[in-house]
């Protein structure tokens, strides 16, 4: 057996262990899983991002000028061009969705069409929780973490400043180290936490 000072010296480092671990995982946050998506900027955006309901885009059918024209994803994740009918667009990329389109018009309808298609408007970026000003906001390319927090008017006195909560369609809710090194997309919802201290 210990002697009874001993015994208590190894109590109280016990309890300081102890306490330390529970301060770092609440500074930690919520146990969330690290990012898993593919992400892409800039002029490569179209590669990474997945067309969602309400995307806006521009389709010009080349040499064919009342075939082209804006085009929206409806309800049911569906764009309608002219002659072909609907065609699939929801959750799928930018060049799947212009693959598609030429697949259907050379099938009887051009023969090699040549096409462009474009995202118009992008879906909005949200912001909420510890930040100034939370709501929707207007997604721009290169958009980054930093830059949305401070279209939110910045962290308030309470807001936990080394990571925010990402939720991405199609993805489980993941934590985001600040300054985050992947890009926002449109439609993300990024969410700043309260300081636990």
């Amino acid at each position: 057996m210990y002697p009874r000072t001993i015994k208590n010296e190894l109590i109280a480092i016990c309890a300081a262990l102890l306490a330390a671990v529970t301060v770092s995982a609440c500074a930690q946050g919520p146990g969330l899983p690290p990012p898993n998506f593919a992400t892409n900027t800039g002029p490569g955006l179209e590669h990474a991002y997945r067309l969602q309901i309400g995307d806006k885009m521009k389709l010009v059918v080349f040499g064919e000028e009342n075939l082209s024209g804006d085009v929206e994803i409806n309800g049911r994740g569906q764009i309608q061009i002219p002659l072909v009918g609907e065609i699939p667009a929801n959750g799928r990329t930018l060049k799947d969705v212009q693959r598609s389109i030429v697949d259907k018009l050379a099938d009887g309808f051009i023969k090699s069409p040549r096409i462009s298609l474009e995202i118009r408007n992008y879906r909005p970026i949200f912001v909420h929780g510890e930040v100034k000003t939370g709501g929707q906001y207007e997604y721009r390319n290169s958009l980054s973490f930093t830059d949305a927090v401070a279209m939110a008017g910045g962290y308030t006195y309470r807001a936990q400043q080394d990571y925010v909560i990402l939720s991405r369609a199609g993805s489980a809710p993941v934590r985001i180290d600040m300054p985050a090194v992947i890009p926002l997309l449109p439609g993300d919802n990024i969410r700043v936490p309260e300081r636990f201290f």
